[in-house]
């Protein structure tokens, strides 16, 4: 039997045939079609995983700028801060899930290894969910990488149906498909089904849409890090919401296909390119390269 699929419809499908959750559905996809041994596949994702940790904590070390000084340091003052007197009513959970997105997002920046979940300029979105989820929940690194085959089974979907690339779809499709692969990790990570998943990543994605990517002076550090860090927590209500029983209103697929028209619309100033939006502000034109 193959177990391929492009789109949510296909996917959902062969998750209640075979009686999978989209991760193992995800893992007999890339075995199927890769030819490699079960194992080897799992032992990557792991590696994978393990990665995306270390980022975080390196991140985290970081205290010096940045040599375009717009980052440095901000990952680890908001770890202090998630320990502080006055942490934020939503507890420190929530502040510390921020730190780990733009710690990733400082190691990018200070030219460490990241793992792109999908691409760079997001990277920070899946290893802040992933890890704040398994340090609460107190979960080993196998059953969290295991989260990553959902995370690619919505990324493989969305690949398909639109694109990760802010130069060709703005930053919706950075971080609105990182907060959506996170969204249904973590849906199935708490126990929820494959419609429920697909539910979270919906709900996540479709409320990213229209967002432009304008990296100040075309660097992938900001408004890149604060949108990390803020979208991490958006993939987290997704979640929540779809645990609850709430249903999004447009299905996964038709959201996907909102992704693909809204990116083939957007003016190309809001695509990479640093000529609109943040970038062009009094203050963003600051921190343009010098040309020779």
């Amino acid at each position: 039997m193959s177990f391929q699929f492009r789109t949510a419809t296909a996917l959902l499908p062969l998750c209640e045939e075979n009686a999978v959750s989209i991760a193992e559905l995800t893992i007999r996809s890339e075995v199927e079609s890769g030819n490699l041994p079960r194992e080897e596949v799992v032992a990557k994702m792991l590696t994978y995983y393990q990665s995306m940790k270390e980022s975080v904590f390196r991140g985290l070390e970081i205290t010096e700028r940045s040599r375009s000084g717009l980052s440095g340091g901000d990952s680890k003052r908001m770890l202090e801060h998630s320990r502080s007197p006055t942490v934020s009513v939503l507890g420190p959970v929530f502040e510390r899930s921020i730190a780990y997105a733009l710690a990733v997002l400082e190691t990018n920046a200070a030219f460490g290894r990241i793992v792109a979940t999908p691409t760079a300029g997001s990277a920070g979105i899946c290893p802040a969910c992933l890890l704040t989820w398994q340090q609460e929940r107190g979960a080993d690194d196998a059953r969290v990488s295991e989260a990553l085959f959902t995370a690619a089974g919505i990324g493989k979907i969305i690949g398909y149906g639109a694109c990760f690339s802010g130069a060709q779809g703005g930053c919706q499709a950075e971080i609105g498909s990182a907060c959506s692969m996170a969204a249904a990790a973590i849906c199935e990570l708490d126990g929820g089904t494959p419609a429920q998943a697909l539910n979270a990543a919906a709900l996540a994605l479709q409320n990213t849409l229209g967002l432009i990517c304008d990296p100040i002076g075309g660097y992938v550090e900001a408004p890149c890090m604060m949108r990390n860090g803020l979208f991490g927590i958006h993939a987290f209500g997704a979640s929540a919401i779809s645990l609850s029983g709430v249903k999004s209103i447009v299905p996964f697929d038709e959201v996907v296909g909102a992704l693909r028209e809204v990116g083939h619309k957007m003016p190309r100033m809001y695509k990479e390119t640093s000529e609109g939006g943040l970038a062009t502000t009094p203050t963003g034109l600051r921190f343009k390269p010098k040309t020779p």
